[in-house]
């Protein structure tokens, strides 16, 4: 039975958050407090709740996706109005009861509270795994069905098995919509590659103007088509159930202690919440992910603004930096109320340097384009290179790793980053310790740290 606790909370100071366990994460209820509960679909969401909201506060059990179940969880949130404003990226270290963590057991509860956040506020609940999960697997395809009782799903994933396969379990990319990373790294290593159909779990595809596709896919068929999730957060709870498939289905022939996960452009946006959103991932490469992905908000309007002052008519195309109220429009990548900070990001009592640091322990290889404005490429780097103060802290130098290089087409993986890729893919697929990890460099871009990083990184116990 999980334990309840209420509390009262300000626009600055939610809840003090009590007990930790191994460093993990977790999965939380929506903004109405339902919990995990496996086919409730979540109502309208509230917007405009400018005031103090009681909090319930919910602790349940640790899992392999979500070690930090056991921490207590707060849901019922501020309004954006409600919250202050604050132009730094905030401290990842300090907890929501204000005080700084200072033990490395610790990040395993500020960590849940950050996934709280990011899930109250932007991107929509994750459920728990249903208690119906099966999977089979035959001429390469991986069949799941998943749901409750009476309620259930299918879908499938292909598996390629390179030539180079050993014959029993092998480690695998699960590639969001595709991978656009150099092939021959992992083939030649003998890693497979699981195509997820991301678009069937969560639809994607309109643009401004055009209808949306809020709430279609197999995602909105189980939990209902006003569920609070984002698409992007139902392809994070689809990959978690093809990895539980995998995890009974050993004639798949899959190492889900190896598994790394990948995307582009909106697909590399979604790697990174999969990846952070499921502790059974060892290795999250984003590639391109820009807003929503690994660039910060707050660094984002800044970088925008600073491109207007210097061409008022700078267009996408020209100039101009993707912004939370662009990218809120374009997709349904993101719960509905996170309009409530479409231009005042800065209310967001985190940023998405959080968001990369939600991956930690684990490893993570941030992969960019210093020539896509669009994506925000001062934004990326710099939010990768203060996300990286979270893995610093926790002492896992070689464990997350950036790198930017420009003058190639988007999505266009270059030969140069090959061997910063490989050595990732050896070290954390592989099990190869010799190989060097510790990459973080932009060929384009200085972080400007004073103005983003006011607060130090602790030395954590």
């Amino acid at each position: 039975m999980a334990a309840i606790r209420t509390f009262l909370v300000s626009s600055s100071v939610l809840v003090a958050m009590v007990g930790c366990g191994p460093i993990g994460g977790v999965e939380t209820g929506d903004a109405k407090g339902r919990g995990n509960d496996p086919i409730l679909p979540a109502s309208a969401d509230t917007e405009d709740r400018e005031t103090a909201d009681p909090v319930t506060v919910v602790t349940g059990n640790a899992t392999a996706e979500n070690g930090g179940g056991a921490c207590p969880v707060p849901t019922g949130m501020p309004a954006a109005g409600a919250l202050t404003a604050n132009e730094p990226l905030p401290d990842p270290f300090t907890s929501l009861d204000g005080t700084r963590i200072t033990r490395k057991d610790q990040w395993t509860c500020r960590r849940a509270e950050i996934s709280a956040q990011v899930q109250e506020y932007e991107l929509g609940p994750k459920p728990a795994r249903p208690s119906i999960l099966t999977g089979t697997f035959a001429s390469d395809v991986l069949s799941i069905t998943t749901g409750e009782e009476g309620k259930t799903i299918d879908f499938t994933v292909s598996i390629t098995r390179p030539a180079a396969a050993a014959a029993g379990p092998i480690p695998a990319l699960i590639a969001i919509g595709g991978s656009s990373l150099d092939a021959t790294v992992f083939a030649e290593r003998g890693i497979a590659t699981i195509n997820f159909n991301n678009g069937e779990m969560g639809a994607q595809g309109n643009m401004q103007g055009m209808p949306s596709t809020r709430g279609q896919g197999k995602f909105y068929e189980l939990y209902g088509a006003n569920h609070g999730a984002g698409s992007m957060m139902a392809w994070a709870w689809g990959v978690s159930r093809i990895i539980d498939a995998l995890e009974s289905t050993p004639e798949a022939n899959i190492d889900t202690k190896h598994l790394a996960v990948t995307g582009c452009s909106r697909n590399g946006k979604g790697a990174l919440v999969v990846g952070a959103f499921d502790e059974r991932i060892t290795l999250t490469i984003p590639q391109e992910s820009g807003a929503g992905g690994s660039a910060a908000w707050r660094i984002s309007r800044m970088q925008n603004d600073a491109a207007l002052a210097l061409n008022p008519a700078a267009t996408p195309n020209d100039g101009r930096v993707q912004l939370l109220v662009d990218a809120q429009g374009e997709q349904p990548w993101f719960r509905e109320s996170f309009s409530q900070f479409n231009n005042i990001e800065n209310r967001l009592p985190y940023d998405h340097h959080m968001v990369l640091g939600l991956v930690a322990p684990r490893a993570l290889f941030v992969i960019d384009n210093s020539t896509q404005i669009w994506l925000g490429s001062e934004s990326s780097y710099t939010d990768s290179v203060v996300g990286g103060e979270i893995w610093k802290s926790l002492g896992l130098l070689g464990m997350m790793g950036a790198s930017q290089v420009g003058d190639h087409d988007h999505c266009a993986f270059p030969a140069s980053q090959r061997t910063e890729l490989a050595a990732f893919v050896d070290k954390f697929l592989l099990d190869d310790t010799s190989a060097n990890t510790e990459v973080m460099h932009s060929d384009r871009v200085t972080p400007d740290l004073a103005r983003w990083q006011p607060w130090t990184t602790p030395t954590l116990e």
